[in-house]
């Protein structure tokens, strides 16, 4: 989709002439009632089920959750999934040509938050026709955004869906985004978020940095029961020397390949600028820190959702928001499921909390007419 009105930003700049990357999924009903927004995570995308005739291997990142007879059944609700401002998958972004100078916006991107692309979705809303979502989802970051839609848009949320997520980082989560933003701007290859013109990218950088966030989203357990402390070489057979430390153990070789993976399809900038979103997102600020007061104005019903090895995103996050939705008396389904996944679970395969959402949106479908 095409916008050709300017965006205002929380920055102060704007951004016009800008496209965003959709993908919908199911129909959309006669009284537009059945609509659901599903918000992506970091390195997601728009792309949130499903797999293209011409490229099999790429399945939506939410594909388990999202699809015909699946908890959010496109057989009944229409979805879409929209490429977030900023990012790498279609919509405008760092890699995209800025107007005024013909060349890749770069590091000259403007900075973004999770409240400027909850603005941006509200426009890919109008152009459908839908005045009111049955509900927005998300986990993690997409959770965020969730949350920012019933606080921007009350009147156009009817149930918003928060899972793993929370109201805002703490000070360590801000500490790891960081560590991995260091080991961006210090590869060599960045040239000051330059490096299209290089024809070449911060790879190293990136691999460390998708290293660093990966270590986050497991739990001790799921990494202790993947991997343990099993060896790549023989048992005893310890090198004199090991100059270029080269990979010993299975969890070093699977981090590396996850990180290699990653510098393959992800580009720096749009890291650098998301994390900066995750960072900034804090909605009770302008309320002294009041939560409870950040969240007066919201109407919507609330799912939400947490992980009990979820230490990236904690249990304790997801009740802040809880209690301070109960302290206005909404309606609040709360459900801590306890997965061995750390943050990661969200994404997984889990039948109490497939089984959750599922009778949730049973729920919604019943008060819609889906």
């Amino acid at each position: 989709m095409e916008f050709a009105e300017p965006l205002h930003l929380q920055s102060g700049s704007s951004i016009s002439h800008y496209s965003l990357t959709i993908e919908t999924y199911g129909t959309l009903n006669a009284e537009r009632s059945n609509a659901v927004l599903v918000c992506h995570a970091l390195n997601a995308s728009h792309h949130v089920a499903g797999h293209y005739a011409d490229d099999p291997q790429n399945l939506g990142w939410w594909d388990n959750m999202v699809g015909p007879g699946k908890p959010l059944d496109t057989n009944r609700f229409f979805v879409i999934g929209v490429n977030n401002l900023g990012s790498c998958f279609g919509s405008t972004g760092p890699m995209s040509l800025d107007p005024l100078t013909g060349r890749p916006y770069g590091a000259r991107f403007p900075v973004v938050t999770v409240e400027d692309w909850v603005n941006a979705q509200a426009r890919v809303a109008d152009a459908f026709g839908i005045d009111r979502f049955a509900a927005v989802m998300g986990g993690s970051l997409g959770g965020m955004q969730a949350l920012a839609w019933s606080i921007l848009y009350p009147e156009r949320v009817g149930h918003c869906i928060i899972v793993a997520s929370t109201p805002k980082l703490s000070a360590q989560n801000i500490a790891f985004n960081e560590v991995a933003r260091s080991a961006i701007l210090s590869d060599p290859d960045f040239h000051g978020g330059d490096y299209y013109a290089h024809n070449i990218k911060p790879r190293r950088g990136l691999r460390v940095a998708r290293m660093i966030g990966h270590i986050t989203y497991l739990s001790d357990d799921d990494m202790a029961s993947k991997f343990g402390r099993a060896l790549r070489r023989a048992e005893g057979a310890l090198d004199a020397y090991n100059f270029n430390f080269e990979v010993e153990f299975e969890v070093e070789s699977y981090l590396r390949y996850q990180g290699d993976k990653f510098a393959d399809f992800f580009d720096a900038n749009t890291y650098l600028l998301i994390t900066r979103a995750l960072d900034y997102f804090d909605p009770a600020k302008a309320y002294d820190g009041n939560l409870t007061a950040a969240l007066a104005g919201t109407s919507a019903q609330y799912l939400v959702i947490s992980f009990g090895t979820d230490w990236r995103f904690a249990p304790a996050r997801s009740r802040e928001i809880v209690k301070a939705l109960l302290d206005h008396k909404r309606a609040v389904t709360y459900g801590e499921i306890d997965a061995p996944h750390g943050h990661d679970a969200f994404l997984l395969d889990d039948p109490r909390y497939h089984n959750l959402v599922r009778a949730y949106y049973e729920r919604i479908a019943e008060e819609v007419g889906a």
